[in-house]
């Protein structure tokens, strides 16, 4: 069963157990689960974005260097 994923985009508001990526070209803005972090195709994406953009992220937020359809994707397949 796939998690669907809330897109947040004026509110700044994360609610708890949630946190903030940015991901694509345009840097659109989604409100993930923190248990995602605990998941090993997660942890990949981390990994990319980690070799891309160290660990300095000067929008303030965590950047994902993926497309959205590749972010989708593999966010699908979590539980």
């Amino acid at each position: 069963m796939a998690i669907s994923l809330h897109r947040i985009i004026s509110s700044k508001k994360v609610p708890k157990g949630y946190f903030a990526v940015y991901v694509g070209e345009n840097q659109k803005r989604f409100v993930i689960p923190v248990s995602f972090l605990n998941q090993p195709l997660f942890q990949d994406l981390l990994c990319m974005s980690e070799e891309e953009f160290g660990y300095s992220h000067p929008t303030g937020g965590l950047r994902i260097p993926c497309s959205e359809d590749n972010f989708l994707e593999v966010t699908s397949r979590l539980n």
